[in-house]
């Protein structure tokens, strides 16, 4: 029998971003198209009855009439031990911090707990077609570690790493400038590019490093070619505020991870919701990326993410859903939240535009775009398969649409963790609902 896998269905995909090409030549759509792998590769893509004529007759193929395949989705800023406190009431950051985050994360310290959140995290993660996401631990070690055990069970293309905080935050939960970086190398000379997994520095935010800790961030950046740096900005305009109380010197928030070394191509800074002109040009400036987290933005009452400001500066920005500042594991209800905050600036978000920002623009936030965020041949067979019946309010709805574009937002706005009925990582089924 052929070593080739086939799956029939209609299959979207971005090849493009849609500002810069226009939405009609930012994707390709099959109406009845075929997706064929070869191991954990994508060997072929296109209309089926065309496609079928240049393979084996006896290519097992998996049909799917009422279902949409797409890229699966990479969420790029999450947060793995606040799982369990999602959906915690009444705070704003600063306070959300000490009253939720902090007591929960102290628990990351035993291993076997760690271990646990993780197998149970990256179960929502693949039950929501999540297949590549940007991950903070904690401040412990263990919990990195046990993380990225946790990924190689599945073989998922992930990033994560260990949280650096010497200052403002409680005793259990702070390092040293010195532990933090030969912790966080030891991490990455174990972990960095082992199969399909990344580390990233990861200082939490800069209230909570020295200048001396941020200084050793930045040295460590220094020292490896493709680490990635994860870390929070402009949130909060109390949290702006104190930054500039902490670092007088800096002219701005992101001056002061400019400062240390910080930005680079593999730099992502959460939320970015009060940026200057000269932050998103300095940003632009070294390659470093945005990750738009809307529900958690709406939730925490951060404010509104200025797409279009990115956008006009060519600022790399993808989709994070932040659990547990934000509310949903779903790509697609973080698709839906993101819709509303661009409708609160009285403009739309293109439903084209949405899925590129969940696969491909993620993947270029990443600089990942040439492994992962569409199906283009060669690229990991990373992908999903959204069910068009699996509520009777998207079989009634999806019964009138009218077109893909319409197709897609629907799915965007009422669909969630039950519209995904397979999810499929390096060629491997890693969830079927």
């Amino acid at each position: 029998m052929s070593h080739l896998k086939a799956w029939r269905a209609a299959i979207i995909h971005c090849i493009a971003d849609p500002k810069d090409v226009g939405v009609n030549a930012a994707y390709e759509y099959f109406e009845d198209g075929l997706l064929v792998v070869e191991g954990d590769k994508i060997h072929a893509l296109g209309d089926a009855t065309a496609l079928l004529a240049t393979l084996p007759t006896d290519i097992h193929i998996e049909h799917y009439p009422d279902a949409i395949i797409t890229p699966g989705f990479i969420d790029t800023h999450i947060h793995y031990p606040q799982t369990d406190m999602i959906g915690s009431y009444g705070e704003q950051l600063l306070t959300w911090l000490n009253t939720y985050t902090f007591p929960e994360e102290g628990k990351f310290h035993d291993k076997d707990h760690a271990r646990n959140v993780a197998d149970r995290f990256l179960k929502e993660l693949l039950r929501n077609g999540t297949t590549t996401a940007l991950v903070f631990g904690t401040v412990h070690k263990v919990s990195v570690e046990a993380f990225f055990e946790a990924c190689e069970v599945h073989n998922l293309r992930m990033i994560c790493g260990k949280v650096m905080m010497d200052r403002n935050a409680p005793d259990y939960l702070t390092d040293t400038p010195e532990t933090s970086y030969q912790e966080s190398k030891e991490l990455i000379d174990t972990w960095h590019n082992k199969g399909r997994l990344h580390y990233a520095i990861t200082p939490r935010f800069a209230p909570t490093s020295s200048d001396e800790q941020l200084q050793l961030a930045g040295k460590l950046l220094s020292e490896y070619d493709d680490v990635y740096m994860h870390t929070h900005l402009s949130e909060n305009k109390d949290e702006c505020a104190w930054v500039q109380d902490l670092f007088p010197e800096s002219t701005n928030y992101l001056d002061v991870y400019d400062q240390h070394k910080l930005l680079s191509e593999r730099s992502v800074f959460a939320h970015g919701i009060h940026l200057c002109d000269n932050e998103y040009h300095r940003l632009h400036e070294t390659g470093s990326a945005i990750s738009f987290c809307p529900t958690s933005n709406l939730f925490i009452g951060s404010g509104l993410f200025k797409l279009n400001k990115a956008e006009a500066h060519k600022v790399n920005v993808g989709l994070g859903t932040d659990v547990g500042g934000g509310t949903s594991f779903s790509m697609l209800q973080t698709m839906n939240e993101a819709y509303k905050v661009i409708q609160l600036q009285n403009e739309n978000l293109n439903p084209i535009k949405s899925l590129y920002l969940s696969t491909l623009g993620g993947a270029r936030a990443l600089r990942l775009e040439d492994k992962i965020g569409n199906l283009a041949i060669g690229s990991e067979a990373d992908f999903i398969i959204l069910d068009k019946k699996a509520t009777p309010l998207l079989t009634s709805r999806l019964a009138l649409s009218k077109g893909i574009e319409e197709t897609l937002f629907v799915f965007m706005t009422i669909g969630d963790d039950r519209a995904i009925q397979a999810t499929y990582s390096a060629g491997q089924c890693v969830h079927k609902r």
